[in-house]
């Protein structure tokens, strides 16, 4: 049974990839980091199954919906700008919230400290 789910999983990260506009490379270098974190694979293979997030592991008080809105505070912030880069895919922005949360397990404090100080262009003159 956790042979089946794990290929489940393999395969929907491979399809997330493509989606994403992400390569053969990434997708390797994910999937190794993913199956070594229990709490992210925990994280994807909730998703995988619900298309709901789980929200149960946290990374220095951070889950992966609290990544995932950071993050489209920068990729609003490409738009506001007139570049878009396929951003406003919502595979990508799963994926590359799934990665950034792997990422953090190795360097939490970077990644607080981007959270806690970069923000999008809700308030006037962020540009100036």
């Amino acid at each position: 049974m956790e042979k089946d789910r794990e290929e489940k999983a393999y395969q929907w990260a491979c399809v997330l990839c493509r989606c994403a506009g992400e390569n053969e490379d990434f997708l390797q270098d994910f999937w190794r980091r993913l199956v070594r974190s229990e709490g992210v694979y925990r994280e994807f293979v909730h998703y995988l199954e619900n298309r709901d997030f789980l929200c149960g592991y946290k990374v220095q008080g951070y889950d992966v919906v609290d990544i995932m809105v950071w993050q489209m505070d920068h990729f609003k912030a490409q738009l506001d700008r007139g570049r878009n880069d396929g951003k406003d895919n919502g595979d990508r922005m799963l994926l590359l919230a799934l990665d950034t949360m792997l990422k953090m397990e190795g360097d939490p404090q970077y990644y607080v400290n981007l959270m806690q100080t970069e923000t999008g262009t809700d308030y006037e003159g962020k540009y100036q």
